[in-house]
């Protein structure tokens, strides 16, 4: 990979790092996980069964908004979220990505040692 292919890979990752933050906590995750099963949930149904306050999942949703990762659907007085998926897969792509040029990288200190 050219170096000016490897300085677009970094700044495209760079403008991923919010993403990769949200992702990072362990409270954000449970959150996406119960957000999976595809239909809005209220606040009260994110803290069921859960030691959150209302205050806490409040806190970590408006994270997940800023990132994309939820979206918000008024239902009459409540607000629902729901799971955007579209950030999860440029995660991946970004993930993919980065394998890849460490596969690359490990193939040609491979083929450095063999010689």
């Amino acid at each position: 990979m050219s170096t000016a292919s490897h300085e677009r890979a970094a700044r495209s990752l760079r403008g991923k790092a919010p993403l990769f933050a949200a992702l990072g906590d362990a409270t954000r995750l449970a959150i996406l996980t119960k957000l999976t099963g595809g239909a809005p949930l209220s606040i009260t149904r994110l803290t069921a069964g859960t030691a959150l306050t209302r205050q806490a999942v409040t806190k970590h949703l408006r994270v997940l908004q800023a990132t994309g990762l939820v979206r918000s659907v008024r239902r009459g007085r409540e607000n629902r979220f729901a799971l955007r998926p579209e950030p999860l897969e440029e995660a991946r792509r970004a993930l993919t990505r980065i394998s890849r040029q460490w596969d690359e990288a490990l193939a040609r200190l491979k083929s450095l040692v063999e010689e």
